[in-house]
């Protein structure tokens, strides 16, 4: 078998709708060295494998299913099954650009410190709908945007870290690591998340290094069912429940999660009364002060763990 040097993986969960696309724009990449594509069928009920099996004549794809559901255990899942030694995920909504691989190829080759890399995001609009007044560019990001500008940059702060639907990782480092934690990542239509997050503070603290590729870049679906205000309150909630559960990964958990917490919620809800005449930043602020709700309510559930234990 000739040697792989990467390999693209696109986890996915009941999207059929646009999983074809996904898989097109990689098995059309413009990438002379030999690569494959491995789509994980995390437990789907529609017409995944269908759609899977119309493209099964290309030699580069690989078709697997995953039961357990879990986007950190379906990333695991890619990997196990994928053989080469660059990982590039791409989400199951999104479109790659022609050069997607080539990009992340050429990193990794020049710096053996890379660890992991990711590429700027662009959305794509459904036909006839239009960004709402109330979303800012705050927001937008929990539709996948992710820009920081036209060069590439070293990460040195995880909040920055590329976001999941456009990644690359190291296998080395991925096995170093342990793998994807699945107690972070989306479940179904639970919407935790901060596993890339995490990703890039073990990067950081191991001495790898972490990239923005302006170059390697995706353009991302926007549903149209994401464009609730419903949709970002629920979001917010889970980004907090994910805020938390990585502080108490990390050893941080305890009476102090309440302070900050409680800290975060009322300068959310005094940044919105700041921004009162400003629909799209005060939504933003609301969003932020609802989610550390969540993130409350799951610090007093550890702590009542905790104490149950004891």
């Amino acid at each position: 078998m000739p040697y792989t040097q990467i390999s693209a993986i696109i986890c996915t969960h009941n999207r059929d709708t646009y999983l074809g696309a996904a898989i097109d724009s990689l098995l059309a990449q413009d990438f002379a060295a030999n690569f494959e594509v491995v789509v994980v069928d995390n437990g789907s009920s529609d017409r995944t494998s269908e759609v899977v099996a119309q493209r099964a004549s290309n030699p580069r794809l690989k078709y697997v299913f995953e039961p357990i559901i879990g986007l950190s255990v379906a990333r695991n899942t890619g990997a196990k099954v994928a053989s080469g030694e660059i990982l590039a995920y791409l989400d199951d909504d999104a479109v790659a650009s022609n050069g997607w691989l080539q990009v992340f190829d050429d990193a990794y080759k020049n710096n053996s410190k890379l660890a992991i890399a990711g590429g700027k995001v662009t959305l794509l609009w459904t036909p006839g709908v239009q960004q709402p007044r109330w979303l800012s560019p705050g927001l937008a990001a929990n539709l996948g945007a992710y820009d920081l500008g036209d060069r590439p940059i070293y990460i040195e702060q995880p909040g920055l870290t590329p976001r999941g639907l456009n990644y690359s990782i190291r296998r080395s480092f991925l096995e170093e690591i342990g793998g994807f934690d699945p107690h972070l990542g989306r479940v179904g239509k639970n919407l935790l998340s901060n596993e890339e997050l995490q990703m890039t503070e073990f990067a950081l603290q191991k001495g790898w290094q972490v990239a923005y590729l302006p170059q390697a870049l995706v353009a991302h679906n926007v549903a149209p069912e994401r464009l609730k205000r419903s949709w970002f309150l629920n979001r917010g909630w889970w980004q907090g429940i994910s805020e938390c559960y990585r502080e108490q990964l990390a050893g941080k958990a305890g009476v102090g999660q309440l302070r900050r917490g409680g800290e975060r919620f009322v300068r959310g809800l005094y940044k919105a009364l700041q921004y009162f005449s400003d629909p799209a930043e005060r939504f933003d602020k609301l969003v932020y002060a609802y989610g550390q709700i969540g993130y409350l309510n799951a610090a007093i559930q550890g702590l009542l763990s905790t104490s149950d234990k004891k």
